[in-house]
């Protein structure tokens, strides 16, 4: 197949030439995303792929079908960013990586957790200017802390074996309880349950309707006072206005977030000569107690080479005319 890739990334570039002579499919490489503008770059090809920070509404998605476009690859385990429905519609099949490197996640998470509570970013810039003070870099011992975790799929799961090696007691919400989980001694409770209980919170949970702004204001009202939350799902888990109400009343006292409900606009691009019109982040990185990341979770050479093996599976399962397990749809 004829693939033309959006969005790319030097990293992007490395992992699928890697691994492209092992199939039968070519690709074009565009630095730009897919949008109105560029649709007409994937004109002659039989699928592009593309990055979650990408998103395809409908008249995009009919746009690709009047150049006769078959496949929408993601190079992501998530597809909110997609109108199902539409390309359903228009008959365009949607193939995600369902799961790449739930690890790799996982101990991102915990690389937020330990940054956030000890303070290593803080020290690490200190010491670089002659200052060994210990003031204000005060933590506290994981060990016997009580960790939530919303979702528990894959990554899930993967970080509740990390934080049970650190001693934590751990307790997770989750509508479809999992049962390697609770063979791990984990607790399953309820929603508020967990929000009241937990020291410190973790989201591992799809973005669907069901979950948009999970953490709202009634959410973070039930949580303990001091508590730590920690994102590295998807932005819109959290309603980012009412987290900052949060951390201006000391009810959030860590916010670790590695993804954020308008990064399509800031994420994966260097803004350093710009001035961000953002003024909701530009409000979070103001706080001293709020550590983000660039939606940089899923970026190891393992996950990369699994997220490359999967898309080009899933194209050649699509080229034979066999069944793409990894398809999604509103029917599926």
């Amino acid at each position: 197949m004829k693939i033309a890739f959006f969005s790319t990334k030097k990293y992007d570039r490395q992992s699928f030439n890697e691994q492209l002579e092992s199939y039968s499919h070519t690709i074009t490489y565009f630095e730009d995303i897919l949008s109105p503008e560029t649709v007409a770059l994937a004109k002659g090809f039989d699928a592009v792929c593309i990055f979650v920070n990408n998103p395809l509404d409908r008249e995009l998605i009919r746009m690709l079908s009047e150049i006769d476009i078959e496949v929408i690859a993601l190079r992501s385990a998530g597809f909110n960013h997609v109108d199902l429905e539409a390309a359903d519609d228009f008959g365009i099949n949607v193939y995600r990586v369902p799961a790449y490197s739930p690890e790799a996640v996982a101990e991102h998470t915990v690389a937020l957790i330990l940054t956030l509570n000890r303070k290593t970013h803080k020290a690490y810039n200190r010491v670089r200017e002659n200052n060994f003070s210990l003031e204000g870099l005060t933590g506290f011992n994981l060990h016997g802390k009580t960790a939530g975790i919303v979702g528990t799929g894959t990554i899930g799961t993967a970080l509740l074996k990390i934080l049970k090696g650190f001693g934590c007691h751990l307790i997770a919400y989750d509508p479809y309880p999992n049962d390697d989980v609770k063979n791990m001694g984990v607790d399953y409770v309820s929603l508020e349950d967990l929000f009241r209980n937990s020291d410190i919170i973790s989201l591992h949970c799809p973005l669907m309707p069901e979950t948009k702004y999970i953490i709202n204001r009634e959410a973070i009202g039930m949580m303990k006072t001091g508590v730590m939350l920690i994102n590295t799902s998807r932005g819109a888990l959290i309603e980012t206005s009412a987290a900052i109400e949060g951390l201006k009343s000391a009810k959030i006292a860590y916010l670790g977030i590695d993804v954020y409900e308008q990064e399509e606009h800031l994420f994966f691009k260097d803004l350093s000569e710009r001035v961000i019109q953002d003024d909701v982040i530009a409000r979070l990185m103001s706080f001293p107690n709020v550590l983000i990341t660039g939606h940089q979770a899923f970026l190891t050479s393992e996950a990369l080479h699994k997220i490359t093996q999967t898309t080009l599976e899933n194209l050649t399962l699509h080229e034979i005319g066999k069944n793409v397990p990894n398809k999604v749809s509103m029917n599926v």
